[in-house]
């Protein structure tokens, strides 16, 4: 009967693989004197048997590594980019190295967690902006380290995020507070991510602030597209179309709620005479466009997750679960629908 991983050792290791204890170990630390087969062979050994150095053990051969692996789905848009500079501000200033594990598209994130176990030479990991399966949960905690979350709502580990119902609400409750009646939704989703685990606050909030104000479900004013502006432009065609337009459109994001805003320009519809337009997050191009919106303190969520990790490597206490506020930023894109 195959060991639990938990009762998994080097020994056991070493003797799959066929080498002596001390060859595993310079192998799985990546100490040199080990030709590059019989390290690929440990290795893939190791991972088979999801066995992980336990962090006692390196802490007695070597004091703590002092690095942290950050996992990202996106590094090229802003929101990510900027919730990984908050956190590495933090981390740098307390001498810790970051090592960033770029997941982008469903294949790496597969693959990313498959070969985790491998990846234990670190202090902590860090998982920014998405929802971890339970299959992937399990793969994390393999590793025996810290797991903190940031930017996102659905993880079992201590964790910043805003409250993205709450967000949505607001940005809801503002267009209705105007006059709004024929409110329409672009919502977003990423296609790199599973879609069962696609959050569903933003979502909800639409649905809930309509109910509550009495007004009955047009699913015809809801456009569901992939993450980004020209999807927001094609939502936004796709809702003109419709026999009785809206008179204002929520977006799940600014970038989609621009995307609507060329559309509407280029169909000779004003805004917010014609159209309003409110979208959530405050991109730094929301107030540069006038645009309406829900803003999230994002740099702050990642300086928090940072200190929060100290906290935790420390010993010392820290809050589990943190929710930072959002608030509703009134611009140019929204006024009173026309009589």
């Amino acid at each position: 009967m195959p060991q639990s991983p938990g009762k998994i050792n080097m020994a056991d290791v070493a003797r799959a693989a066929g080498v002596s204890m001390a060859t595993a170990s310079r192998a799985l630390n990546n100490e040199t004197g080990v030709a590059e087969a019989t390290r690929r062979r440990v290795l893939a050994v190791a991972e088979q048997l999801s066995y992980v150095v336990s962090p006692e053990a390196s802490r007695l051969a070597g004091g703590v590594t002092g690095r942290v692996a950050v996992v990202v789905p996106h590094i090229s848009r802003w929101f990510f980019a900027t919730l990984l500079e908050g956190l590495e501000s933090v981390l740098r200033g307390a001498e810790l190295d970051v090592l960033l594990y770029h997941v982008d598209g469903i294949e790496d994130r597969h693959d990313f967690f498959h070969r985790l176990p491998a990846r234990r030479k670190v202090d902590a990991v860090v998982v920014l902006a998405f929802p971890v399966a339970e299959e992937e949960q399990r793969r994390l905690e393999l590793m025996g380290v810290t797991i903190i979350a940031a930017g996102g709502q659905h993880a079992p580990y201590p964790n910043v995020c805003i409250n993205d119902e709450t967000a949505g609400r607001q940005a809801m409750d503002h267009l209705l507070f105007l006059g709004h009646r024929r409110i329409a939704m672009i919502a977003a989703v990423d296609p790199d991510q599973p879609g069962d685990l696609a959050p569903p606050g933003r979502s909800n909030a639409y649905y809930a602030a309509l109910r509550d104000a009495g007004i009955p479900i047009d699913d015809r004013l809801v456009a569901t597209v992939n993450w980004g502006g020209s999807e927001g432009a094609d939502a936004m065609a796709q809702l003109l179309s419709q026999p009785a337009p809206p008179t204002a459109v929520y977006a799940h994001s600014d970038e989609v709620a621009l995307g609507a805003i060329r559309t509407l320009r280029r169909a000779g519809l004003r805004i917010p005479e014609d159209m309003s337009v409110i979208g959530i997050d405050d991109h730094p191009l929301a107030e540069l466009t006038d645009l309406t919106t829900v803003r999230q303190p994002v740099r702050e969520q990642g300086e928090h997750a940072g200190r929060m990790l100290l906290n935790i490597l420390r010993g010392e206490e820290t809050d589990h679960d943190v929710v930072v506020p959002t608030k509703l930023v009134i611009r140019g894109s929204t006024a009173p629908p026309r009589s």
